[in-house]
């Protein structure tokens, strides 16, 4: 006997297994304070059904295989172990820095992420290794015992060991958990080379941080159940089940906790692979719909597809898991009607309790449940197998007072509603979920699961265009089954930096044969034979200068060294192909982390059940009907699952009831059950449920929400192909980009996760490739411009741009802007502080044909390149661009079949409208008023200092005009703008003050007018050097903004954000010989503190907000020649205030390049430092020097030339964000917090 048990936030599902005996499914409500009781309580009904005791039923299992959500739910509800971490001297702030990500950028106002281990508990060790794996500092043993005794005393009870390098050396961490169990012979402990043996600080620290975090609390979780099972006499195996879908022993699944934390979720797609491999379908998404989210896995070729990092909670977790995609749509997911009247579904949910407003339990929000039972889905009387009765009249009241009547809806129309919106959602997550992998949803089947699937699988599926559904017996407890049929797995890996065409192959088949044999002896202490042992030998490899990677599998290694790197190369390109559309051949291709997966299969069982009835369904000798509304309402035939005969086809329209579940045929879907209970739908006449007639639509606010999800999808994939084809450092690290789709008017429909400044500066793009080729645009071409003046930001920020037609006429343009690394010109870098003239900046594109009806016109692209420092990345990062809007161009066609032209774009109509008026709406709840504002740059780099920047805001109803006739003329250096770039800012400032929900497009720019007079800073005239002009004057107008609406909107203001503040790097490696550029991003400063929150921390300049990345020290250091001393918080560098502003940062790199080297700076920040508002303090300003045979020089924001030799030290202090309010009424347990953790001295 086997049992496999799925604890959940609700119920905690067990399946039980038996030799030639049928499955049974058991379901117990959990008891989250401690959830073996919960679990001894299903054993305990298990042994009643058999009649015998709970000691018998364990005398007769062999294995129980069990998924826990303790790690998952230990780690959101913040429940962990007092953690301490050790790390290497210079970088204990790695963790919360978190590479200046925040979440959601244009939401200045949102309460930072809480340091999963504060600054106190972080400790700083004297050690360092080197990039190589050599020694570069040894382990002061001294100072390790000196901070362990500082944890010891704070009383620690878990602790992590993360230093720079060590998954190349790893002596450093092993004499430092020595040294531990001294002190600490109790702690639980975990080392980041054995967590996580793999390049990126950032991936290893947090991912080790939350392994210590939930590692105890699993502990203690594990060893309570496996005490409760020893009670009874129990000498059954128990193994875990990790969220890459293998199991392991418990003591495995305890020091590597981090490793389940997605248990739940890999049992389902385990499940879903299993049960339809036994029908031989092998390609498969995995839809698992429950209350309150729904989780959509890809089953290729019968296995789950693996992502190598996700963030939970907040916190990046870098280890093998099943790639699972959540949404926040499920059955008690909350239907809403937005302020510009456009309905919305999910994210939020009523949860268990209240619960949808059918459950009578005090619930007055309207769900999916409630929709579905008002249309006649649902039976009232027999929901949870009748345990539960669902009252309608409630759920009708919720819909009427909640979205029919704010629609002008009947209730009917209303809940229709509800239900393709929330199909909508999940169809959308599919595409994304899928085409991300290179795969076309279309050609997959799918397995529904999961209490809500069954209502909403076959909508879902016809809105893909997947022809066949799959709903198992064990559909209510799939993850419990799945569990069952998981691996006995190991992942191993180890990362092994190197270019594939000079890596030692004999020294990679050492190290995966290493990793082998670890995983072999895992198992064979397991009692797993020799033969039953599967090995896979996969590799994670990139283009050179790219930053993610695609895993691949490792050829035969008994192959000679010359097919060994041909066949892996053609590998590695083939996958790239297959994701992206396109391979970059002439590239260096880069090793980066060897992996290793050990397995040997759990013996297999069936999706088999009994043939009697299941209790508690009802009993018809032929199907009963009611009244349900599909399309209309009708009489629709109600059959009960558990007597239905099988291979019986029942066409649609029908509902199959059973006890957790009901599922929902429409017109033209057929439904047989198949010999081995699977229910099996397949669907005819596939079409998209929202192809309609246009008149049904221009004013529908369910289909306003339906397309707009569907381009906000497309412009966000855009987004993801950029991030991982792009070349350079600025674009796949520090994602300086943006992705955009334009109608033929070349207004703003859709935006991808762009850069803020961006926004609504790209429509002005568009119009100057219309306006410079008019009636000679054909499809198929592709044109390129980077000229301020005409259409353009800044020089290094080159616009891709593809029109969309069809049927020959020209519907919308697909937009891509991307920071280059070099654009030529005088300096290295893009950025001249030199510059007196636009054309000392680079190369000035106006709008340019790059593509002409398909083809490419190689001249000009080598013509282009052959004009900048590095044409290789210049080329490699634009073919990105290009791979982006074709990718566009692609979905806008798809999409196109799905609405005729004229429908289409009265729905977008609809979408800029529903925008605008909420826009509108914000701005009349502000006082009417003139107000003003000024603020200062530190200087042009010039003549000129202290320069002004004045705002006059004029509110007044419904519309806003944001007037900058009193800042300075135009000035010789580079801050100035052109009128593009100054729109777009203004734009950026006043989303920022929006409600962070409102929507990005054209509709957000209608109550606004910007005047800008010609010849001023903010509208230079030609041919003024404007390649600051996006961070500054930028940042300067978005702050005069600010200041101007304090006393008008105090509340949706925020103090002074740093400014930018950055130096580029040329020179020669020593280590290849190869000319590289170097973009500094690190040491980012902190943003501006807001009423009832802290700024947050190392987050950048205000126009970017948390959109640019800090890069890795680790890649930093093993690409380039560039010694990181230190990265960390700078403390007091923030403003006080009631709510204090983000810390900025502390950096010093050594520079190891060959011979001499060259720096420029840009950026500003250096006299003027961030404001604070209401009685907030200001910040630190910027400091930064240059130390060269020991004298060190403080630089200017804008120079250049600036030699660097060999061993300079290069040191930036980065500011602070302003405060907000007096500090004297700060919280007394804030400050006491602040001071605590060393943020004020």
């Amino acid at each position: 006997m086997r049992i496999g048990i799925d604890v959940g936030g609700t119920f905690t599902d067990l399946v039980v297994a038996q030799n030639n005996q049928p499955i049974k499914q058991f379901k117990t409500h959990s008891t989250p304070k401690d959830p073996s009781i919960g679990v001894l309580n299903g054993l305990t009904e298990i042994a009643n059904s058999n009649k015998m005791t709970l000691n018998e039923l364990l005398a007769k299992v062999e294995l129980i295989v069990h998924g826990t959500t303790v790690a998952t739910n230990t780690l959101i509800e913040r429940k962990g172990a007092k953690v301490g971490i050790i790390t290497t001297h210079g970088f204990r702030d790695l963790l919360e820095i978190r590479e200046g990500l925040k979440e959601d950028r244009y939401n200045l106002r949102m309460a930072p992420v809480d340091p999963l281990v504060p600054r106190y508990l972080r400790l700083g060790i004297q050690e360092r290794i080197k990039y190589d794996g050599s020694v570069h500092t040894p382990l002061n043993i001294k100072n390790l015992k000196e901070n362990l005794k500082k944890l010891k005393a704070e009383g620690v009870d878990s602790l992590a060991v993360c230093f720079l390098f060590s998954f190349m050396n790893s002596k450093h961490e092993l004499q430092a958990a020595k040294e531990i169990k001294n002190i600490f012979p109790d702690a639980f402990i975990s080392l980041s080379h054995e967590v996580l043996p793999q390049i990126k600080e950032f991936d290893r620290i947090s991912t080790t941080a939350v392994n210590a975090y939930v590692g105890p609390e699993l502990g203690k979780y594990l060893s309570s159940f496996q005490n409760r099972l020893n009670k009874h006499g129990d000498e059954s195996k128990v193994l875990i089940i990790q969220s890459n879908g293998g199991a392991s022993p418990i003591q495995d699944s305890i020091k590597f906790a981090v490793r389940s934390i997605l248990s739940g979720p890999a049992g389902g797609a385990q499940g879903a692979a299993n049960v339809a491999s036994e029908i031989n379908e092998k390609n498969i998404i995995a839809l698992d719909m429950g209350g309150t989210s729904t989780d959509i896995s890809i089953i290729e070729n019968g296995k789950p597809h693996i992502a190598n990092e996700r963030f939970e909670a907040g916190w990046k977790i870098a280890v093998p898991m099943i790639d699972v995609h959540t949404l926040g749509a499920g059955g008690g997911s909350i239907a809403r009607v937005d302020i510009s009247g456009v309905l919305r579904v999910g994210p939020e949910s009523a949860g268990a309790d209240p619960g949808p407003a059918c459950y009578e339990l005090g619930g007055e929000n309207p769900t999916v449940t409630d929709a579905a039972l008002v249309l006649g889905l649902l039976n009232k009387n027999s929901f949870l197998g009748g345990r539960v009765t669902l009252n309608d009249n409630l759920a009708k009241e919720a819909i009427k007072n909640k979205i029919a009547d704010p629609l002008g809806l009947t209730i009917i129309e209303a809940a229709n509603g509800i239900m393709r919106v929330v199909t909508n959602s999940i169809a959308e997550g599919i595409r994304l979920a899928s085409i991300r992998k290179g795969l076309d949803p279309r050609s997959f089947s799918m397995v529904a699961f999961g209490g809500a699937s069954g209502m909403l699988a076959t909508q879902v599926a016809r809105e893909v265009g997947i022809q066949k559904i799959l709903i198992p017996y064990t559909a209510p407890v799939l993850s419990a089954f799945g569990m069952l049929t998981s691996n006995i797995q190991y992942d191993f890996s180890q990362s092994y930096p190197s270019g594939l065409e000079i890596v030692d192959l004999n020294e990679i088949r050492t190290q995966l044969q290493a990793m082998e044999k670890k995983g072999r002896t895992r198992l064979k202490e397991n009692g797993v034979p020799d033969k039953e042992i599967i090995v896979e030998f996969k590799a994670d490899m990139r283009y050179l200068d790219q930053i993610y990677e695609v895993t691949v599998p490792i050829p035969d290694l008994n192959f000679n060294d010359q097919k060994l790197r041909e066949k892996w190369a053609h590998n590695f390109h083939i996958r790239f192909e297959e994701l992206y559309s396109y391979r970059q051949s002439e590239q260096e291709i880069r090793l980066v982390t060897l992996r290793t997966t050990i397995l040997a299969p759990i013996p297999k069982i069936s999706n088999t059940k009994k043939n009697n009835k299941s209790p508690g369904n009802y009993e018809f000798s032929k199907p009963s009907k009611r009244q349900v509304h599909m399309t209309e309402w009708g009489n629709v035939p109600i059959f009960q699952e558990s007597e239905l005969s099988n291979k019986r086809n029942i066409d649609g329209p029908a509902i199959i009831e059973s006890e957790f579940t009901t599922v929902v045929l429409s017109q033209n879907e057929t439904l047989t059950k198949n010999s081995d209970e699977m229910l099996s739908i397949k669907l005819r006449d596939i079409e998209s449920i929202d192809k309609k007639p246009s008149k049904l639509k221009a004013a529908d606010p369910v289909t306003l929400a339906v397309v707009e999800n569907r381009l906000e999808s497309i412009a966000i994939e855009m987004m993801d192909v950029m991030i991982r084809t792009s070349m350079s450092q600025i674009l796949n690290s520090s994602r300086d980009f943006s992705t955009a789709i334009l109608d033929s008017k070349c207004r703003l429909i859709a935006q991808g996760e762009g850069i803020p400044v961006h926004v609504s500066a790209l429509p002005i793009a568009g119009e100057a490739v219309l306006n410079t080729f008019q009636n000679d645009i054909h499809p198929g071409d592709m044109f390129a411009l980077n000229d301020p003046y005409n259409g353009g930001s800044h020089l290094p920020d080159i616009t891709v741009i593809k029109p969309v037609f069809k049927d020959k006429k020209l519907l919308f343009l697909t937009v891509n802007r991307a920071h280059h690394s070099d654009v030529g010109g005088a300096t290295h870098g893009g950025y001249n502080p030199s510059a007196s003239e636009i054309y000392h900046e680079g190369l000035r594109i106006p709008p340019l044909r790059i593509h002409d009806k398909g083809k490419p016109r190689e001249d000009l692209l080598q013509m282009l390149s052959a004009n900048v420092r590095l044409p290789e990345n210049f080329l490699g990062d634009l073919n990105a661009q290009i791979g982006s809007v074709s990718t566009a161009e692609r979905r806008m066609l798809e999409l196109l079949n799905n609405y005729d032209e004229v429908t289409l774009l009265m729905i977008i109509d609809g979408i800029l409208s529903a925008t605008e008026y909420k826009v509108r709406q914000f701005i009349s709840e502000w006082p009417d008023g003139v107000y003003e504002g000024e603020t200062h740059l530190d200087d042009d780099g010039f003549d000129s200092n202290m320069i002004p920047i004045h705002a006059k805001v004029t509110i007044k109803d419904d519309t806003m005009n944001i007037d900058l006739s009193k800042s300075s003329p135009q000035v010789t250096g580079f801050i100035n703008s052109a009128f593009a770039n100054t729109r777009s800012v203004a734009h950026a400032a006043i989303m920022y003050l929006a409600p962070y929900d409102i929507a990005k497009n054209e509709g957000s720019m209608g109550p606004l007018s910007v005047i800008a007079p010609k010849g001023l800073i903010v509208n230079a005239n030609p041919p003024a050097p404007v390649c600051m002009s996006t961070n500054h004057c930028g940042e300067e107008i978005i702050e005069a903004v600010f200041k101007a609406l304090a006393n008008a909107v105090p509340l949706a203001v925020n103090s002074g954000f740093s400014r930018r503040m950055r130096y580029a790097i040329t020179g020669t490696d020593p280590r290849t010989g190869k000319y590289f550029i170097w973009h500094y991003f690190m040491g980012r400063g902190g943003g501006g503190a807001s009423s009832g929150n802290d700024g947050w921390t190392c987050v950048g300049e205000v126009n970017v907000a948390g959109g640019i990345r800090a890069p890795s020290v680790e890649i930093t250091e093993e690409r380039f020649p560039l010694f990181v001393v230190n990265h960390e918080l700078r403390p007091d560098s923030a403003g006080n205030g009631q709510w204090r502003g983000g810390l900025g940062a502390i950096c010093e790199i050594i520079y190891d390049g060959k011979g001499k080297g060259t720096m420029n700076t840009a950026g500003d920040g250096m006299i003027v430092p961030p404001f604070g508002l209401f009685g907030g303090k200001e910040a630190l300003p910027h400091r930064y020097s240059l130390v060269s045979n020991g004298k060190e020089r403080v630089l200017k924001s804008k120079e250049t030339e600036v030699t660097v030799l060999p061993g300079d030290r290069i040191i930036a202090l980065s500011s602070g964000g302003g405060g907000y309010g007096n500090p004297k009424k700060r919280d007394k347990n804030s400050l006491k917090w602040d001071k605590k953790n060393g943020y004020l001295s």
